[in-house]
């Protein structure tokens, strides 16, 4: 069932719905800046978080997180507007949903599992560090208001929490500022400032590029590289929420949904999109627990852009900039710095590297993806080593007792474990301590086990386990001792 239903008691509605305007707020001048940087009008942004955030409420599989349009997709979509323009990207948007629903059919949600901790904590900190830069432009050509209005924002949301959770902080913080900004007539940097905001509905539109195998073929590579940078950050962040919130999530069915909300979004002039962190920081900590939350901040954003747009425009950047300072602050793994001397040197290492990547290329997916694949190098350096502890018993029989991994990538150590000539008659290799994985490690067996028969000694295998006996006898090894 691809649907959701909704829970909400009437205390958890309040939250939801306060936390959930607070989320739109946020949203606004962030769709703005990825819409600029994609090179499309800022609308498209904005339409695109409308539609995403309201679709992902209903078909999402992690409930309170926040999906609208994002920096790491803004990106990927640079080079297909500057070529092709942008109903080229509408169309992008559309098949990079349907490539996420059948990902999601083939439940490639599952593969979160193999983001090792480090690489998670290394995504977590390098967003939070890129949250952070992303404001410090807003600063530029800025006075003594603009960082005495974030100033005050940033106290605004670190001491209500000590009076009252009632009002969600960041919220409180944002209308208190923007009210000190207009009444005191301060010349700061405001949300119009950022781009146009038009007061129109999004409305159907079929993207306007010819309907060949052709189009197809130019919008598909940009398509699949969405998809994936689109997963990858909606499973990282539903994985945060989860134990933000500790609770559940289905990862396949959060995949479908992100797929589901891009096809609806490509026809309703959005760009692609996917969750956003910061955003879902923001919600969960302002209270928000549930499906709602993340339905209010889009129905709200778009009560935002038809109804209050004028209001909306005047709106500090200063006010938003605090609140995303105190997201980064939030978001940061504090705790991850003071661990880098007790956890195992690959595993800071592959935290450090992920960290780089991200910060460096601006790119969440390129860092994941070397933290992974750095892991797992790691992971099969570590795992190809293998021991082999020889004795003699008083009948003049030896015994190797073998420990480790016996698979493609230690076969070599364990053939040269064995001393052929100047071994007795009669030798055991036990592998209670070890097991084989693959064909590699039942040849390798094969070939010790000739060695011997050629010296004409006997030999016997014992101890392996019954996954192990069984690989064994199927690839045509016989063992001749016992199991």
């Amino acid at each position: 069932m691809i649907g959701a239903t909704w829970k909400v008691s009437g205390s958890g509605a309040r939250a939801d719905i306060l936390s959930g305007m607070t989320v739109a707020l946020a949203l606004i001048p962030e769709a703005i800046a990825f819409s600029i940087i994609a090179g499309v009008d800022p609308m498209v942004g904005l339409y695109a978080s409308v539609c995403i955030a309201i679709l992902i409420s209903f078909f999402g599989g992690r409930p309170a997180m926040i999906s609208a349009a994002t920096g790491a997709m803004a990106l990927v979509m640079v080079t297909l507007v500057r070529q092709h323009g942008v109903e080229y990207l509408f169309a992008a948007t559309v098949v990079t949903g349907v490539l996420q629903v059948l990902m999601g059919v083939m439940r490639i949600g599952r593969l979160i599992t193999f983001v090792p901790h480090s690489v998670m904590t290394g995504f977590v900190n390098a967003l939070a560090i890129l949250i952070f830069m992303a404001q410090l432009p807003h600063f530029v050509g800025e006075g003594w208001p603009m960082y005495g209005l974030v100033a005050l924002t940033l106290a605004i949301i670190y001491v209500l929490p000590r009076f009252t959770k009632a009002f969600p902080s960041a919220l409180a913080a944002i209308l208190i500022v923007s009210a000190v900004a207009i009444g005191f007539g301060f010349d700061v940097k405001t949300v119009g400032d950022m781009g146009r905001i038009s007061s129109s509905l999004p409305v159907f539109h079929l993207p306007q590029v010819p309907f060949t195998l052709e189009t197809l073929w130019i919008v598909l590579p940009y398509s699949f590289s969405l998809a994936l940078v689109g997963i990858m950050e909606s499973l990282l962040t539903a994985t945060i929420v989860d134990e933000m919130t500790d609770t559940g999530s289905d990862k396949n069915k959060e995949v479908k949904g992100q797929g589901i909300a891009n096809v609806v979004t490509g026809f309703f002039g959005g760009m692609a999109g996917c969750a956003m962190i910061g955003q879902s920081v923001i919600n969960v900590k302002s209270g928000g627990r549930t499906r709602l939350s993340t339905f209010v901040a889009g129905a709200f954003l778009l009560f935002l852009i038809l109804v209050l747009g004028d209001v909306v425009k005047r709106i500090p950047m200063a006010a938003l900039v605090g609140v995303m300072f105190m997201v980064s602050i939030g978001t940061f793994d504090w705790g991850s710095l003071r661990d880098l001397k007790r956890i195992p040197r690959g595993d800071a290492f592959v935290m450090i590297v992920t960290v780089a990547i991200v910060v460096a290329t601006h790119d969440l997916s390129k860092g994941v993806i070397a933290g992974v694949v750095l892991s797992a190098i790691i992971f099969a350096w570590n795992m190809a080593s293998i021991r082999a502890e020889s004795s003699v018993s008083a009948e003049g029989v030896k015994m190797y007792a073998i420990s480790g991994q016996l698979f493609f990538g230690t076969v070599h150590q364990f053939v040269e474990r064995f001393d052929v000539a100047n071994d007795p008659d009669t030798v055991r290799i036990d592998f209670s301590g070890s097991h084989v994985r693959d064909q590699s490690a039942v040849k390798a067996i094969a070939k010790v086990a000739a060695k011997y028969g050629q010296a004409r000694k006997r030999i016997d295998l014992i101890g392996l386990n019954e996954e192990s006996r069984k690989l064994v006898e199927r690839i045509g090894l016989a063992p001749t001792g016992g199991h």
